[in-house]
């Protein structure tokens, strides 16, 4: 078993750490003839990557992404597919003096613990540049169900600290309606009082965390493996694989538990050519399989541990020390999250729907 490899028949398998040569991913059950080059992953790896605005780690990366193999001629071979995206801006000098004191809430000691080593630079595997690879591989899974079923997903900021957006249209919502403010949410009203909010935490050394709601439509019924690789289970074991992230919730959520069956059951209705349902508090998916409705979800994602402030904390050998860190930071990590989220559920659907292609062959 490898930790970092995800999917079953469209697998993923990631490398490289936050300030080390580069980071990438190789992409193994990818179908054969697929039309993809470097244009094809390469904007949603600029959605991603720092340096964006004033709201991002001023970080300058151009992320830029290389095919090392598994296509010819603009198609996919079906061969594994290699990527690679060199680091550039990397200064590990920055975290000399996080050396010998593990970072409040972050994972120095707990990879110290589990390894008896760690990248001492910038968080190494459990920092959020990891997440590059992850945005590679889902384009091209993206792609894939896009052109196998008009599959369309589109994720955006609903939350930043205790600030809501307004509802959201998720039947249209799309992706340059959620570019159109750097904080990635499609109420134009909540975005202003979001940015106000994530620079006035910047500016006092501090950090907020925020909620990405995302939306699969066209998905179509019967993807999913019931019992323990229901499709909501391995959305959920996807998202929370995602740095930072605390919480996961896909259809009425919590707010399900508050309501009666009356009230949250998703009654039958003809729709077209397909049997669908009058509401969605199920999130499109019901007993852990698809049922064609759109798939809702929502990640929270925690304040970003490492922060300007100074904090008291302790040394790895308990003495008691101050740190205040002097790195690039960011404030607010939902907006760059947005198309990392879309790519963890691009890589589950692809998986589900070659899995179901295979039974039924």
């Amino acid at each position: 078993m490898s930790s970092s490899t995800f999917g079953t028949l469209f697998q993923v398998s990631t490398f490289g750490e936050s300030h080390g040569k580069g980071v990438g991913a190789v992409v193994d059950g990818c179908p054969p003839r697929l039309p993809l080059t470097e244009a094809d992953i390469q904007p949603q790896l600029d959605r991603r990557r720092p340096g964006q605005s004033a709201l991002s780690t001023p970080r300058q990366e151009s992320d830029t992404v290389t095919i090392l193999s598994g296509t010819e001629n603009g198609l996919t071979l079906g061969t594994p597919i290699g990527l690679l995206v060199p680091n550039k801006d990397q200064r590990p000098g920055d975290y000399g003096e996080m050396s010998n004191i593990p970072r409040p809430s972050h994972a120095d000691f707990t990879y110290q613990a589990k390894y008896g080593v760690r990248a001492s630079s910038g968080g190494g595997r459990s920092s959020a540049r990891e997440t590059i690879a992850r945005v590679a591989a889902g384009a091209i899974a993206e792609k894939w169900l896009r052109l196998a079923y008009g599959l369309d997903i589109v994720a955006w900021v609903s939350a930043v600290g205790e600030l809501e957006s307004g509802p959201v249209a998720l039947d249209t919502v799309s992706r340059a309606e959620v570019d159109r403010t750097i904080v990635r949410c499609p109420d134009l009203a909540a975005a202003e009082r979001m940015m106000a909010a994530v620079q006035a935490a910047r500016d006092a050394g501090d950090s907020l965390g925020g909620v990405v709601t995302c939306v699969c439509r066209n998905v179509p019924s019967g993807l999913g493996e019931p019992v323990f690789d229901k499709l909501e289970a391995r959305l959920a074991q996807a998202m929370l694989s995602l740095p930072a992230t605390k919480g996961f919730e896909i259809g009425s959520g919590f707010r399900g538990a508050r309501m009666r069956g009356s009230q949250h059951n998703d009654p039958f209705i003809q729709k077209g050519n397909r049997l669908g349902t009058t509401t969605n508090h199920s999130g499109g998916i019901q007993g852990g399989i698809s049922n064609g409705e759109p798939i809702v979800l929502r990640i929270a994602f925690k304040p970003p541990a490492t922060i300007s402030q100074a904090q008291a904390t302790a040394t790895f050998d308990g003495q008691a020390a101050v740190l205040e860190a002097k790195g690039r930071h960011d404030p607010c990590v939902v907006n760059r999250a947005v198309p990392i989220v879309e790519a963890m559920a691009a890589l589950v659907l692809a998986d589900a729907a070659l899995i179901q292609r295979a039974r039924r062959a």
